[in-house]
């Protein structure tokens, strides 16, 4: 087996490349390069209608304007491929017929408010309220759910109530109960589309992936896919959740805090390294003014030097940096 790192690059074509993102991307470029890694592109684009038509190709513009260079990839090819995941649905569908031939898979007919109802105290978070496993032990005959009052089934996995311990590279061990604070979880939505958590777990293993960077607001996707690893008999990457890039009131870098896309800077006629240099220095390995390209930056690559609390993108700042003379 061998010991290179493999990372990804998994952008979804729902909106242009920000600041935010591709501060990320840049991390998990520059730790596999810094490395003499693989890095392989993969454009995820299950989350069907929020997917713009021309997104994917103005990911793939933004990111090379930035300098940043894959191996494998939709506009590359490779061994591994396809790398687009609305082409990868087959691939998908054993993985779900492999964990319902194992009994870890049950039929689903409740709406989100069926949900909300239910839940005897319902939290905030991206995920909604935790699924109160009504349908767990519903169906004898799981065929009889896609019937059940005309509605179609979801298909959800039976999450064990234990604590899921793993370990992130930046922030050490740790430990969620998933049964607890999120439930048995959908890995396959009432319209047949597989749902990010499985989707992600099959394609890591399937491209060799042992090293996944992403935002830190995907850490509570981590325990999940780790239970359907278990289930699957697949390898766990190691982990990199690095801190988000955010506004001045502390949310996540969104439209509000003024226009940080990546295609505004390539349009406006500004040089690709002041962008690079303005991210190195948010990720601790530059000074405020340096204007670098990724691959100058590899040398200095270390990940003690990155901040490890959310960095706060001043758009004031931004412009500063941006549009002052060379």
């Amino acid at each position: 087996m061998s010991d290179q790192i493999v990372g990804r690059l998994a952008p979804s074509p729902t909106g242009a490349l920000h600041l935010g993102n591709a501060r990320t991307f840049l991390l998990a470029w520059l730790s596999v390069r810094s490395r003499a890694g693989r890095l392989i592109l993969r454009i995820e684009d299950l989350d069907g209608p929020r997917v713009k038509p021309a997104a994917t190709q103005a990911l793939i513009d933004d990111l090379r304007w930035l300098g940043l260079d894959w191996d494998q990839g939709p506009d590359r090819g490779g061994p591994d491929g396809p790398y687009i995941q609305t082409e990868r649905t087959a691939i998908y569908g054993r993985a779900i017929g492999q964990l319902a031939a194992a009994g870890y898979l049950y039929p689903c007919i409740c709406s989100r408010t069926d949900i909300q109802n239910a839940a005897s105290a319902p939290h905030a978070g991206e995920d909604g309220p935790r699924y109160p496993g009504t349908c767990r032990d519903r169906f004898v005959d799981g065929s009889a759910a896609a019937q059940f009052a005309g509605r179609a089934a979801a298909w959800r996995v039976r999450v064990p109530r234990e604590e899921i311990e793993f370990s992130d590279q930046l922030r050490g061990n740790m430990a969620t109960d998933v049964s607890r604070l999120v439930g048995d979880f959908v890995v396959q939505k009432n319209n047949g589309t597989p749902a990010y958590q499985l989707a992600v777990v099959v394609d890591d293993a399937a491209m060799g992936v042992n090293e996944v960077v992403r935002g830190d607001d995907l850490l509570s996707s981590t325990p999940r896919q780790i239970v359907l690893q278990r289930y699957l008999g697949l390898p766990r990457p190691a982990y990199y959740h690095v801190p988000l890039l955010v506004g001045p009131d502390g949310l996540r870098l969104a439209k509000r805090h003024g226009d940080t896309r990546l295609s505004a800077f390539r349009e406006a006629g500004i040089e690709s390294r002041r962008v690079v240099g303005l991210l190195a220095h948010w990720c601790g390995l530059a000074a405020q003014h340096e204007s670098l390209s990724p691959r100058e930056l590899v040398p200095r690559f270390d990940w003690r030097r990155l901040p490890l609390s959310p960095v706060v993108c001043d758009r004031q700042r931004v412009e500063q940096l941006l549009h002052e003379p060379p």
